[in-house]
């Protein structure tokens, strides 16, 4: 399903884009994620795992943890979740569990993606729950984002060779 270019999709995507910056100039693996009520942001979180040195700090954990307060209930039922990257195994089951309605994400993740690259534990149907799922909004974007910081890493390893 393709998006109109000025979207409210696109903004909140672009919201999760500045999230994923700040996450790069951290040196964080560069994810972000925001969550929408209402077509209102009322989490929004980038990935925090070597700052926190804690492997659960993905920025679709915290950013759930954050909605679920801002809502008062560990539900997220009319939620939607914007992240720039297929969310792992961790941060799908995390979704499942919060009864979250939706997730629009970026660039599939063919490593770790939980949403249909690797497994789909989203939208698995033995689960209680499964999320709506809208993949590809802003791939390229997302994409080139993680892209150009793996490469960055990659080339500081080669000077140190």
């Amino acid at each position: 399903m393709e998006h109109p270019p000025f979207s409210s999709q696109h903004i909140f995507m672009r919201e999760a884009l500045k999230q994923a910056k700040i996450a790069a100039d951290h040196d964080e693996v560069p994810v972000g994620a925001v969550i929408v009520h209402n077509n209102r942001i009322i989490a929004k979180a980038h990935n925090q795992v070597e700052m926190l040195k804690d492997p659960t700090a993905h920025a679709e954990m915290i950013a759930i943890t954050q909605a679920a307060s801002a809502m008062f209930s560990k539900w997220l039922y009319d939620c939607m979740m914007y992240v720039t990257i297929e969310p792992c195994s961790m941060c799908a089951g995390a979704l499942v569990l919060a009864r979250m309605k939706r997730v629009y994400y970026g660039a599939a993740d063919p490593k770790t993606g939980a949403c249909g690259s690797v497994v789909n534990i989203i939208g698995n149907n033995q689960l209680n729950h499964r999320v709506e799922i809208s993949a590809g909004l802003m791939d390229e974007e997302c994409g080139s984002l993680i892209k150009g910081f793996f490469k960055g890493k990659r080339e500081e390893l080669e000077k140190i060779d």
